[in-house]
């Protein structure tokens, strides 16, 4: 396969672009992580902006319990997210690997 250096502009210009809806999806981009069976719920964006803790009523009766719930839904809701960003940015490169430092999340 030949590159052809002539196109590297018009090639940068494009990969600039996909990186900016890249960004403009992960801003939309909503992951819930649950934990205790649904006792509590929490949703993270793409960008890993907690947006809302959902705790019912039956969680708050054991605080360790409860904090440990509350890690493990925000755990599952960021590992979630991490997992779809991943993909998305697989299909962005063509599959090709990305060193983590230079990841936009």
């Amino acid at each position: 396969m030949d590159l052809d250096l002539g196109n590297l502009g018009g090639m940068f210009a494009m990969f600039q672009q996909r990186m900016q809806q890249f960004k403009e999806e992960a801003a939309k981009l909503r992951c819930e992580g649950t934990a205790g069976g649904g006792m509590v719920k929490v949703t993270v964006s793409g960008t890993y902006e907690c947006l809302s803790v959902e705790i019912a009523e039956g969680a708050m009766d054991d605080r360790e319990l409860l904090e440990d719930l509350v890690r493990a839904a925000t755990d599952e809701a960021m590992r979630k997210v991490r997992d779809h960003m991943a993909q998305q940015l697989q299909t962005l490169t063509g599959g090709l690997p990305i060193p983590p430092g230079l990841m936009p999340f």
